[in-house]
C-alpha cells in the first residue's frame, strides 16, 4: 500500500502544477459552502472570538489570519484550484464576500451538540446543527434580498456549489483521556448518522454535489502522542499509536458505509468520500519521500525532543518557567514539516495532500472533477 499510495501522490505534485485544460470553460460549481472545523477554518471561530497571534498565518499571509496553521489549508487550495477566491467566513461581518460561498467552520466544532455530557470544555458552540441552520439562513437571505447586495450570490447559486464537509475530529479526540477508546466508539455512529442527516438537508435546499473527507490518522499527530496514555507496544514502525489509528480506520469505514446508504437514497445527488486519511497517513510515515524532513514532529511548539510538543504551552503562547519565560515558537522551515502544532497540518502538507485528492484517485465513488472544471495551478 505504501509504495502505491507514495507513488500516486509523486505523480500528482506534478501534473496539477503543470497541466490545465486547453479547452477553456467555466467551472460548473460556482460556489463552495463549507462545513467543518479547524482543519478548514478560515476565521469563523477568531470572528466569533478575537484572539490570534502569530506566529500562525507566518507562511503566506504573513499575520494571523483565522487559520490553525502557518498558512493555507486543504480548503485554500481547493477553492483556488476552482478559481473560486478563498472563502469568507460566515462569522465575519467585516469585508466579507460571499459571492463564491461561504465557510461554516469553526475550530473546535464537533458533529454532535456540544452541551451533552459526551464532551468536555473547550469545544466550539458552533456545532454541524448550528452550522447547517447558519446556511439555513444564509439561503433565506439570498432568495429574500440577494438582488439587492453585491456581495451575496444569484438565488441559482445553491444547485450549482459544491458542498464540503471536513469535521468530525473533535467528535472522536476530545474524550479519548478520559472514556478512552471503546468509550468514543459508542457514540461515534451517531457522528456519521447526523453527517447523512444534515447531507440530506442540504440536498432539500438545493445541493447536489457534497465531498465529505474522512478523519484523519490522528495516532500521528505530535499533541496526542505526547497526551494520550499508551505502551510502548502501541507505536508502530513509524511512531504513530496502532491502536488509535486503527479506530480511526474504523470510524472511517463506517462514515464511507454510511455515505453509500445515503447516496442511495438521494439518486440525482454526487456524494463522494474523499480518502484525505491514506495522503497524510502516508505524509507523516514517509515524509522524505515528499521532499519534507519531520512527520511526528511539530514546527511550532516547546520542549523539542522527538515531538516539539507541551500541552502546558501551546504555540505561540508565552509563560513563566522555572522562573524564566519560555515561548512556543515556530520552527524557521516549516515547510519540512507535516504538523505544524502538534495538532494541525502546515501549509506544506496540505499543499500535498490537495494536489493528490485533486486528481480523484482518493474519492469513491470516482468523481471527474477535472471533467467538471478547469483545475487551475496551485502555488
Amino acid at each position: 500500500m505504501d509504495k502505491a499510495v507514495g507513488g500516486v501522490i509523486l505523480v500528482m505534485l506534478v501534473v496539477p502544477l503543470l497541466v490545465v485544460g486547453s479547452v477553456q470553460r467555466e467551472c460548473e460549481f460556482k460556489a463552495v459552502f463549507n462545513f467543518g472545523d479547524s482543519n478548514s477554518d478560515t476565521g469563523g471561530f477568531y470572528a466569533a472570538f478575537p484572539a490570534q497571534s502569530g506566529p500562525f498565518g507566518s507562511t503566506f499571509f504573513h499575520e494571523p489570519a483565522g487559520r490553525a496553521s502557518d498558512g493555507r489549508l486543504i480548503l485554500d487550495f481547493l477553492a483556488q484550484a476552482l478559481g473560486l477566491p478563498f472563502l469568507s467566513p460566515y462569522l465575519q461581518s467585516i469585508g466579507s464576500d460571499y459571492r463564491h460561498g461561504a465557510n461554516y467552520a469553526t475550530l473546535a466544532s464537533t458533529v454532535l451538540l456540544p452541551n451533552t455530557s459526551l464532551f468536555v470544555t473547550g469545544i466550539s458552540p458552533f456545532s454541524l446543527a448550528i452550522q447547517l441552520n447558519q446556511m439555513k439562513q444564509f439561503k433565506a437571505n439570498v432568495d429574500e434580498i440577494g438582488h439587492l447586495d453585491p456581495k451575496l450570490p444569484s438565488r441559482d447559486i445553491f444547485g450549482k456549489s459544491l458542498y464540503t464537509f471536513y469535521i468530525g475530529q473533535n467528535d472522536f479526540t476530545s474524550n479519548l483521556a478520559a472514556i478512552g477508546i471503546g468509550g468514543v466508539k459508542q457514540y461515534l455512529p451517531q457522528v456519521v448518522s447526523q453527517i447523512a442527516a444534515t447531507i440530506k438537508e442540504l440536498y432539500k435546499l438545493g445541493g447536489r454535489t457534497f465531498l465529505v473527507q474522512n478523519l484523519a490518522p490522528v495516532g500521528c499527530y505530535p499533541a496526542f502522542l505526547v497526551q494520550l496514555p499508551h505502551e510502548s507496544s502501541d507505536i508502530d514502525d513509524f511512531g504513530c499509536l496502532i491502536s488509535y489509528n486503527n479506530a480511526v480506520l474504523d470510524y472511517n469505514s463506517m462514515l464511507k458505509q454510511t455515505l453509500n446508504q445515503t447516496r442511495a437514497t438521494l439518486s440525482d445527488a454526487s456524494i463522494i468520500y474523499v480518502d484525505t486519511h491514506s495522503v497524510l497517513l502516508h505524509l507523516f510515515q514517509h515524509p522524505k519521500s515528499h521532499g519534507l524532513q519531520y512527520g511526528t514532529k511539530a514546527c511550532c511548539g516547546h520542549g523539542g525532543g522527538d515531538y516539539n510538543f507541551d500541552p502546558k504551552l501551546y504555540c505561540g503562547n508565552s509563560k513563566q518557567i522555572d522562573g524564566r519565560t519560555m515561548t512556543a515558537s515556530a520552527c524557521e522551515d516549516p515547510y519540512n514539516y507535516v504538523s505544524w502544532d502538534g495538532i494541525h497540518t502546515t501549509e506544506a502538507a496540505n499543499k500535498l495532500i490537495t494536489l493528490a485528492v485533486l486528481n480523484g484517485s482518493y474519492f469513491d465513488p470516482p468523481f471527474p472533477l477535472h471533467q467538471l472544471c478547469d483545475l487551475q495551478p496551485i502555488g
